[in-house]
């Protein structure tokens, strides 16, 4: 027994040595898990970065935010370098509800899952049979309190530095350039690691032999609840947080054991949060400039000089320290001019809204739930199929900042990387770097305008309406009035509230124009009608000029979707249509117009060969008001039809759009109803 118990640390090393278990910091860990994961190049607002693939794995995971990952990232690799970020912490700050918290949690979560795998695991040790030195009373196993790692109680085995090198290359083997490589990571045993080690020392008379049997190797618990590997601390109110709470405090229990009143193994770092988390974790300081000072001042010793110290005794951690905060706190923190100390020791990352609507789509259905919904009475509760179109586009105008050279429709179509007539994505990044110069962070692209937890809340009051639970439907149009509500109930400052309800009756626009497109695809019995006729204009004005065009105005051509021979009618009337109605009067403008299309086409369709122009608003709705007022004697006689439902014809061309969008479209009664009726008023038509 004895024998297996002396090897516990030699076996340790030997598998280190043999690359079965890993010695690294805890910023090369988390480089490692990120930087192993797929890595693909992506343009956001006219520039360049990286989307790292482990952000975005799992049911909930992260959406957008790929500057501020990039700012991680960068921070974490350049620590893991021995750069100057390692004697740095990294803050999140931002308006509240912008998924700051959100992000954190979802890398302790990913880390933790990271380090269970085989070869990733922590270990750590602890010293068995402590009764037999005599002045430890009933203790007997003492655990390493800040969960070292065995290769670190290696490497201080002897007082002297050379011999310790001597044991690793001549009992395990490791060569010069590989114990250069651990000396990288050298950090002394902490207080009472060192101190029972000494006692250790003398009790054997120095027998390394004999010492090692009071060594055991344990892996680090994972458990979450405990606070191991991954820690929270929440900023708690002036009189109940203290220092204790990080870094932890004397504990008379194990003073009635210790005779010894010089043992450093009386205070109880475990109480802290930092301890638990200083073998190679990751301390979350949540909301960290709401503490009070003196436990900020405690953070300042802990993030440049990773120690914790008590009473003059020190334990070297080893932490990625990451913390949150919103505006408010920061400013008011930066305006006490006596804190720089401590903001000059953190890495400032401030965290912006999502601001393209695409990408909004996805947090719209975090906000919905994945969950089948149901109304006060236990019945199934239907989702208009245009409530998430609805919802994402109003959200992301509130925290689009207005520009002299952008309208906000061009800003938001920009910002998803879409099509906005003449304007390019340059415009933007230009806007986005002048708005940045602004030291007012608020004043930021992005930085303002309605969060998740706004929209968390409009859905749960279009739950509760009673609209809603009668007609048993999320109806769209609703989502607007219940937005309207939380913007006059929860946004403080009069000048964002007049904005954000003027951002709403832009996307109340742009539901009608969508709307305008769903009840032409409902009229033709085909849900990608629109779609269709839009292709066919641009393989129109594509085809016009071709040398192959007969008389008979037919083209030949092949499509880039399927790749099969296609023959194309062409329509001069249908063209020059389309074009009236995009005001384009004169044959200079036209073909601008066309020469821009052909540019589009030329550069989408090359790299997204299903691109199909439906992001280009402008050209949907001509089309749409083309295709309506020619096959419909005008949109106005369909919604005549629709509203005056006396005589037979008009019933039924009723019963059959509602049966092709309950059918087809993904509608059911209430909101088909509701639609239809909608699109009989004139309201919110720009």
């Amino acid at each position: 027994m004895a024998k297996k118990l002396q090897s516990q640390l030699i076996e340790h090393l030997e598998a280190v040595k043999a690359g079965k278990r890993r010695f690294e910091n805890a910023f090369q860990a988390v480089a490692r898990m990120i930087l192993e994961s797929e890595i693909q190049k992506v343009v956001v607002n006219g520039k360049t970065t990286y989307d790292f693939s482990i952000f975005r794995t799992g049911p909930k995971h992260i959406v957008g935010m790929y500057d501020e990952i990039n700012s991680f990232v960068s921070y974490v690799k350049d620590a893991a370098e021995n750069g100057s970020s390692k004697e740095m912490a990294f803050v999140l700050v931002g308006e509240p509800g912008n998924g700051k918290t959100f992000f954190v949690d979802y890398l302790c979560a990913k880390y933790r899952r990271f380090l269970a795998k085989d070869g990733n695991r922590k270990y750590t040790f602890r010293f068995i049979g402590m009764d037999k030195l005599g002045h430890y009373g009933k203790i007997t196993t003492i655990e390493s309190q800040t969960y070292e790692d065995p290769m670190i109680l290696a490497m201080n085995l002897f007082d002297d530095p050379d011999e310790n090198r001597q044991f690793l290359a001549s009992k395990i083997g490791f060569d010069d350039a590989a114990i250069e490589k651990l000396w990288e990571n050298y950090r002394p045993l902490g207080a009472c690691s060192g101190y029972i080690w000494n006692d250790i020392r003398n009790h054997t008379g120095g027998n390394l032999d004999k010492m090692l049997q009071f060594v055991e190797i344990m892996p680090v618990p994972l458990t979450e609840s405990l606070g191991t590997l991954t820690g929270k601390y929440p900023a708690k109110d002036k009189i109940t947080s203290s220092a204790v709470d990080l870094l932890g405090e004397e504990s008379i229990q194990r003073l009635l054991h210790i005779t010894d009143t010089n043992n450093p193994y009386r205070f109880d770092l475990r109480r802290g949060a930092l301890a638990r988390v200083a073998g190679g974790g990751i301390h979350f300081s949540d909301e960290i400039y709401k503490n009070k000072k003196d436990l900020v001042q405690v953070y300042l010793g802990v993030i440049q000089n990773r120690t914790i110290e008590i009473d003059g005794f020190k334990w070297p951690i080893d932490t990625l320290i990451v913390a949150t905060s919103n505006n408010s706190e920061y400013n008011r923190f930066l305006a006490e001019k006596e804190e720089a100390p401590i903001v000059d020791r953190c890495r400032i990352c401030y965290v912006s809204h999502n601001t393209n609507y695409k990408l909004q789509k996805t947090l719209t259905e975090y906000a919905i739930g994945n969950e089948a919904r149901t109304t006060l009475m236990r019945e199934t509760l239907h989702q208009d199929p245009n409530l998430n179109y609805a919802a994402s586009v109003a959200v992301v105008l509130t925290r689009l900042p207005r520009s002299e050279k952008l309208t906000p429709i061009e800003t938001m179509k920009l910002a998803a990387g879409e099509v906005a007539g003449e304007k390019s994505i340059k415009t933007l990044a230009e806007v986005i770097d002048t708005l940045n110069q602004n030291p007012d962070i608020t004043k930021r692209f992005g930085q303002k305008g309605l969060g998740q937890r706004n929209l968390g809340r409009a859905i749960q009051l279009l739950i509760e309406s009673s609209e809603t639970n009668e007609g048993r439907c999320m109806f769209a149009y609703d989502i607007f009035k219940a937005l309207e509500r939380i913007i006059l109930d929860y946004v403080v400052e009069a000048n964002d509230r007049a904005k954000y309800l003027e951002d709403l009756k832009i996307a109340k626009g742009l539901y009608r124009e969508r709307i305008m497109t769903e009840m032409f695809n409902a009229y033709m019995d085909e849900p990608l009608a629109i779609r269709k006729d839009v292709m066919n204009y641009v393989n129109m004005i594509i085809g016009i000029d071709a040398e192959n065009l007969g008389s008979d105005k037919m083209w030949k051509y092949k499509d880039p979707q399927t790749g099969e021979m296609k023959a194309l009618k062409i329509d001069e009337r249908f063209i020059n249509s389309v074009e009236e109605r995009l005001g384009l009067k004169t044959a200079e403008q036209r073909e601008t117009f066309r020469t821009s299309i052909r540019k589009i086409y030329g550069q989408k369709i090359s790299v997204d060969p299903n691109y199909d122009f439906m992001d280009n608003l402008e050209l949907v709705k001509a089309v749409t008001d083309v295709r309506l007022k020619s096959d419909i004697a005008g949109a106005g006689s369909l919604i005549g039809a629709l509203a005056n439902r006396t005589n037979e014809e008009n019933q039924k061309l009723y019963d059959r759009m509602v049966d092709t969008m309950l059918n087809k479209l993904g509608y059911c009664r209430t909101c088909a109803q509701k639609t239809i009726e909608y699109f009989c008023t004139q309201e919110d038509e720009n």
